[in-house]
């Protein structure tokens, strides 16, 4: 077997850009292919991640707070039910089946599910190359053709130490990127919510009056009462311009939505019928709300107004103007938007709570991107089993885990799909399916 990370002239089979639970998934996949392969289709990879260590939205895994989807869909089960990588194997492992069992529950918590995640993570650590970013990725040429990719990866410890690796497909998994409105800045004050548990532990001592937060999501929903519960001294402002948080449609019907299936229908819709899909099925993932949540807020809001003592307050249909730090606090100035008339108030620390966006992929392409094809948006064209169509000189391969919501639908950026899409990966890359655009069959979606 070849060492994945020797310093040698080794084209590798994967190189894997990103390690979160994308590319984790794809690890595990790998793995459960080459566990049933021959020796020479065994596939190598590596991957590079540039935070110092495995983690999944740590500065957001508030205690109570819980997964949003089935821990049925977790890394592999969608994949293989039967694989050592399972949350119920993680459990079994832990001791806690039969309390997880009895516990009567679909939806674990994010902190005992991102344990999961870096359980499984430490079964792959010799595999991945931590707090390394990649800077660029170079076509290499053989024949008058491009059959592996040049990766570059600096060591974020040791910039001056460039790793380089060659690969015959990467496959990219930058995860989402936190959303700012524009002209925002961020300050020791102002914060995205992404990093909300890392600078309220550095507040440690420190007396906050007043805390403001901007979005209508379920993020900023957490956000106001994670602050309104653990500040008991401070005032939690909520601005969005909806007329209150709108709840999330979990039902059954509409939730097909994230069947595997549902990646095909997408896909082969005409660019009307997918535009019309995302629309409908918005309220599924964006800018909406748990209604435990919701009703919890609101409960918190009347008692309140009960007992006189006004902590929450919601700043409904209404949109920050401006905001910026003003000695010791935000100035921030609000727009009450049916009479546009504007308050500014000082707060402590405000928090955007507004949300993520994809990365963007032709810029993290590097010197590659001018080879992929894109429509006419500017966006790249994917292929069914999501490698990037490219110029016909690139015989390399691009796969996207994450940015292809326009080709292949709303579960793209998901958990909800990932256990499966991995699998069309590795089977796309095993058995050379280049020219393909038709679905794989779901009833063998072991990779």
């Amino acid at each position: 077997m070849v060492d994945p990370l020797a310093l040698d002239e080794a084209v590798l089979d994967v190189v894997g850009l990103g390690y979160g639970p994308s590319n984790l998934a794809l690890a595990v996949a790998l793995a459960e292919h080459n566990a049933g392969a021959p020796g020479n289709a065994q596939l190598t990879s590596c991957f590079f991640e540039k935070q110092p260590s495995f983690g999944w939205h740590r500065g957001m895994l508030i205690d109570d707070t819980t997964l949003q989807v089935s821990f049925l869909k977790d890394l592999v089960t969608m994949r293989n039910p039967t694989s050592e990588y399972s949350f119920l194997a993680y459990l079994q492992s832990k001791g806690r089946l039969a309390d997880f069992i009895n516990h009567k529950m679909l939806f674990p918590s994010r902190v005992e599910f991102h344990d999961y995640l870096e359980w499984v993570a430490d079964s792959f650590k010799e595999n991945v190359q931590y707090h390394c970013e990649v800077v660029d990725i170079r076509p290499v040429e053989e024949d008058g053709e491009i059959t592996c990719f040049e990766v570059e990866a600096h060591d974020r410890s040791n910039p001056g130490t460039p790793m380089i690796r060659r690969a015959r497909n990467v496959v990219m998994a930058g995860g989402l990127q936190p959303h700012l409105p524009e002209g925002a800045q961020l300050s020791d004050r102002i914060w995205h919510n992404h990093e909300l548990l890392d600078r309220l532990r550095q507040l440690t001592g420190a007396e906050a009056r007043s805390f403001t937060v901007i979005g209508a999501g379920q993020s900023a929903a957490e956000t106001v009462e994670y602050l309104h519960r653990t500040q008991p001294e401070a005032e939690i402002h909520a601005v969005f311009a909806r007329y209150g948080y709108a709840p999330a449609d979990d039902s059954s019907f509409v939730n097909r939505i994230f069947d595997p299936e549902a990646v095909d229908h997408f896909y082969r819709s005409p660019e009307d019928v997918k535009q019309m899909l995302l629309d409908y099925h918005r309220s599924t993932n964006y800018s909406v709300v748990d209604l435990e949540l919701i009703d919890e807020l609101y409960r918190r809001l009347y008692q309140e107004r009960v007992t006189g003592r006004e902590r929450l307050r919601v700043h409904n249909i209404s949109r920050l103007v401006e905001a910026r730090t003003v000695e010791d606090s935000v100035r921030a100035t609000v727009e009450f938007l049916p009479t546009g008339e504007h308050t500014v108030m000082d707060t402590d620390y405000l928090v955007y709570a507004t949300g993520y966006r994809p990365m963007d992929v032709l810029k993290a392409l590097g010197t590659v991107a001018p080879y992929c094809r894109t429509d006419e948006s500017g966006r790249v064209r994917v292929r069914r089993d999501y490698r990037v169509e490219t110029d016909d000189a690139l015989r390399a391969g691009i796969f996207l885990q994450g940015p292809t919501e326009h080709t292949h639908g709303i579960t793209s950026s998901l958990l909800s799909n990932t256990a499966v899409r991995v699998g069309e990966i590795v089977r796309s890359i095993a058995g050379g399916r280049h020219d393909t655009d038709q679905a794989p069959a779901y009833a063998d979606a072991e990779a």
